[in-house]
């Protein structure tokens, strides 16, 4: 079994990811004239969402890839393409949660060429394959997802320095 990768750990709120998002509509608000959003399925839906509300975008579309789960990285493939692409794909906007090792968002990139990519957040590997983000973080830093996490009772410090 090899070693994780992430030695860091960035928990992100709703809160937080509302705000975030909200912040990446304001940098994509008057670039161009958006004809259409495109969520990168599980983790855009949420951010393309507040986005398209933000942008008033009605026309919202998703591109469903498969590349990794929080235990390794596989091999990155499209299981559902995007149908409002065109030959041209300027003024379609597709949004991430996240770019990592730039593994989805170039296999995006080829299905959607001229297409503008943002991303809540990016790490250094990912971010040459977006056009915008928000937040950088490190490649050894893993992003704990509001709906990858649920409140629990902590345990005191002294409870957990006795186990």
């Amino acid at each position: 079994m090899s070693a994780s990768p992430y030695s860091k750990m960035f928990p992100v709120s709703w809160q937080e990811l509302h705000r975030d998002a909200k912040a990446l509509a304001w940098r994509l608000h008057g670039l161009r004239a958006w004809r259409g959003i495109v969520a990168v399925t599980r983790g855009g839906l949420v951010p393309a969402a507040i986005v398209a509300r933000e942008l008033d975008l009605r026309v919202i579309d998703t591109v469903s890839v498969k590349s990794y789960d929080h235990q390794s990285i596989g091999t990155t493939e499209i299981l559902k393409p995007c149908v409002i692409g065109d030959a041209d794909n300027s003024g379609l906007l597709i949004v991430d949660d996240l770019v990592d090792t730039g593994a989805t968002a170039k296999v995006v990139r080829e299905s959607l060429p001229g297409a503008h990519f943002a991303a809540v957040y990016a790490k250094p590997a990912g971010k040459p394959l977006v056009d915008t983000y928000i937040t950088e973080v490190s490649q050894d830093t893993w992003i704990m997802f509001p709906w990858d996490t649920e409140l629990q009772i902590a345990k005191t410090i002294a409870e957990s320095k006795s186990a």
